[in-house]
């Protein structure tokens, strides 16, 4: 968004409120590049400063988006990177994607119609996903090979490796080829997954002629329990707020290996490898196994002061981006309160945040209510993860057509070295650095 300049404007009275570039991210908090960021995203205007050198801004105007922003952007010391994206906004307490409210779209379409926005800016209704037999076959296969113990994003990883020797066409980056990989690559890396024991399972044909939605095929993955519709409608909307984030670390990891021009399936690749760290998609399992202890010890009083005794953080409470409760979390709370078999599990984390609330202003976030889905639905500790992945490889390849667009290798950043000032000496056999 820019200014109507008025006839005069550039005069020098016209502009005594108004701040340069760095004048602007000192207010603000931020650096010059998240300043040109907000512009992007229609959160500030610019004008061109008298001269055609650099653009200046209304002070009046960054003071309110500093009121709203709370400061929240990173420092100028952080060293974090700032990239424009048009797949995610989060804002004031709320998050969406495309300019449509995500929480609004989890409740209203499923996972792939999300998926398909968030590819093309095109709503697709009844569009379903369809894993190629060869793929699904070479990612079974390898799936298969795997030791027993082997988890679930250990089964992914191997599963899109072996969906990218069956796919001849990854090396092509335009969009229709991406694409058609992605669509292919998602309901692949379900199928390819093990059923539950216990769990019903339909023959090929029966799966062929059916063809149901990316929840119901993934449902018999996570539980032996029967999928009723009400528990479907909580799985298949947290499939589809779980799609994008921003640039949450695995989706940074995918924008790196897209912006060397990796194919679509080292993408994936990339973003599973972030993805396994327990402070990103393997969170909900550290909440989940919180969640069993507080039913079985009646209470979450004792087991939040254990966590607290211990030093360790309550999971599933609190996060960066909100101050408020994640709206992820509230969506999935209210459809888990329509499923009558997750009350206790519900109760219990209401009783873990009212708890914590007693000593710190913590918030439930997304890992929390995804526990409520596991542990009352008979889930393993790890569903929560293998929802997020399966989930997310859909933002990952949003932000790699998005990359692909970019300069190559343009994230390129310069290392700060503080090792020994050359010229040292050869070392020897026995020689260490001090």
């Amino acid at each position: 968004m820019k200014d109507q300049a008025a006839p005069g404007d550039g005069s020098a009275g016209a502009t005594t409120d108004r701040l340069t570039t760095r004048e602007a991210a000192e207010r603000l908090g931020v650096k010059p590049e998240t300043v040109y960021a907000y512009v992007s995203r229609g959160q500030l205007s610019s004008r061109r400063a008298p001269g055609g050198r650099g653009s200046t801004f209304d002070a009046a105007e960054v003071d309110a988006l500093l009121r709203r922003t709370g400061r929240r952007e990173p420092s100028p010391v952080t060293g974090d990177l700032v990239f424009r994206t048009g797949i995610t906004l989060i804002e004031d307490d709320r998050y969406y994607f495309r300019g449509v409210d995500a929480t609004e779209m989890a409740t209203h379409y499923a996972y792939e119609e999300i998926a398909e926005w968030l590819w093309t800016g095109e709503l697709r209704p009844g569009t379903r996903f369809t894993a190629p037999a060869e793929a699904l076959a070479a990612a079974r296969r390898t799936v298969d090979a795997l030791p027993a113990h082997s988890g679930s994003t250990d089964r992914l990883r191997v599963a899109v490796v072996a969906a990218a020797t069956a796919d001849p066409l990854r090396f092509d980056l335009s969009p229709e080829a991406v694409l058609g990989s992605a669509r292919s690559l998602i309901p692949t890396l379900v199928g390819a997954l093990p059923t539950s024991a216990g769990a019903p399972t339909a023959t090929g044909h029966e799966a062929a002629s059916q063809t149901p939605g990316l929840a119901r095929r993934l449902w018999p993955k996570l539980t032996a329990h029967p999928a009723d519709a009400a528990s479907l409608t909580v799985l298949d909307a947290a499939l589809g707020l779980l799609i994008d984030h921003d640039l949450a670390a695995s989706t940074l990891a995918a924008r790196v290996a897209a912006s060397a021009h990796a194919h679509p399936y080292a993408v994936v690749s990339a973003g599973l490898g972030v993805l396994e760290g327990p402070l990103h998609g393997a969170a909900s399992g550290l909440a989940h196994r919180m969640l069993v202890e507080v039913l079985e010890r009646g209470s979450a009083a004792p087991v939040v002061a254990d966590h607290l005794r211990a030093g360790r953080r309550v999971p599933g409470l609190g996060h960066r981006l909100y101050t408020a409760e994640d709206p992820r979390a509230r969506t999935l709370f209210a459809l888990l309160a329509q499923v009558p078999q997750a009350a206790p599990a519900l109760a219990a984390a209401r009783d873990v945040v009212t708890t914590t609330a007693r000593h710190t202003p913590l918030h439930a976030n997304v890992d929390l209510a995804l526990a409520v889905l596991s542990v009352s639905s008979g889930m393993s500790a790890e569903a929560g993860e293998t929802v997020f992945a399966v989930s997310r490889t859909a933002g990952w390849i949003a932000h790699a057509l998005e990359e692909y667009g970019e300069r190559p290798l343009r994230m390129r950043p310069s290392g700060q070295y503080s090792g020994p000032r050359p010229p040292q000496p050869l070392p020897g056999p026995g020689s260490a650095t001090t």
